[in-house]
């Protein structure tokens, strides 16, 4: 048995007996938070939490060290947090290490900075470490996953006023992952075209009209 779905009254707990079930340990699987459960009004429409848990790979090395790095340096913070291998990803980019927990708000930061920060750190120490050149993702509650749709939006509707005036529209400053997404999101729109300006910590995307309209 190699994948398995676990409810219980934590998540926490229910990634406990999936672990027992799949005789694995933590470093040994992929976990997927299918629900954080409620615990309702007095029992009334308490939902219980799930978990999808799926055994990597004996192969799947860097998922077991990033995870194992990522322990240690919450456990050098003191935040009272839980990661889990959110996916073991591909050739291109390495695994997702999924962090939740009561301090988890901790470890974003303004904008997303502070994450951003631990995230490089994870992967300096894991490159110096075994040497592997995968990006590890390190999100924290999701908050990559949202900010990648918020920003989605914004660059939809910051193109919708670009077109509408013919002028250019220049974001605020972004890290390389936030621009990615801006760039990808417009990359198909007939519209408008994007490019990125600035030094380091001050680049930013401007949004311009086609140059056919401009």
């Amino acid at each position: 048995m190699d994948r398995i779905e676990i409810s219980a009254k934590t998540v926490e707990e229910a990634l406990e007996v999936a672990l027992r079930e799949l005789d694995a340990e933590r470093e040994e699987v992929a976990v997927e938070v299918v629900s954080q459960g409620r615990t309702g009004l007095f029992g009334i429409g308490s939902e219980q939490a799930k978990v999808r848990v799926i055994r990597l790979s004996a192969s799947d090395e860097l998922s077991a060290q990033a995870l194992e790095i990522v322990n240690g340096l919450l456990s050098v913070m003191g935040v009272e947090v839980m990661s889990t291998i959110g996916s073991s990803g591909d050739d291109e980019i390495g695994p997702t290490i999924d962090i939740q927990g009561d301090d988890s708000g901790l470890l974003i930061g303004k904008r997303g900075e502070t994450l951003q920060a631990f995230q490089f750190l994870v992967n300096l120490t894991l490159n110096n470490k075994i040497g592997s050149h995968r990006v590890v993702i390190v999100d924290v509650e999701k908050y990559k996953e949202r900010r990648s749709r918020s920003l989605q939006a914004l660059a939809n509707r910051v193109a919708e006023r670009v077109v509408a005036s013919g002028r250019p529209v220049t974001l605020e400053p972004m890290p390389a992952s936030e621009r990615r997404v801006i760039h990808m999101a417009l990359s198909d729109n007939a519209g408008v075209t994007t490019e990125s300006s600035g030094d380091r910590q001050d680049r930013k995307v401007t949004v311009m009209p086609r140059k056919d309209d401009y």
